[in-house]
């Protein structure tokens, strides 16, 4: 049976050429694994390490002058309003 002709690559900026540098970039696996074995041990590498004890998200409906307060003291707000709540609660820091 004739072997198919493979079409050309073509090069752009979605998909350029890669480098020496990009290869030695590249994350290397042991010929024969499988894609679905690669996808999973690198998105295990991704992302911050997993806590012991994480936050948990809710809803928590605040009077808008305090929430106000709390806003305008800038970035890290929410943390500041965990940290008040603690210590309003007599609870060790977490």
């Amino acid at each position: 049976m004739p072997r198919k002709k493979s079409k050309p690559v073509i090069f752009d900026e979605d998909n350029p050429e890669w480098t020496a540098e990009d290869f030695a970039r590249a994350t290397k696996f042991p010929p024969g694994t499988k894609l679905a074995d690669a996808a999973a041990l690198i998105m295990r590498q991704r992302g911050r390490p997993k806590l012991d004890k994480p936050k948990e998200a809710i809803k928590l409906r605040l009077d808008a002058d305090v929430l106000e307060a709390y806003r305008k003291t800038g970035d890290g707000w929410q943390t500041r309003i965990n940290a008040d709540l603690r210590k309003a609660r007599k609870l060790k820091a977490g």
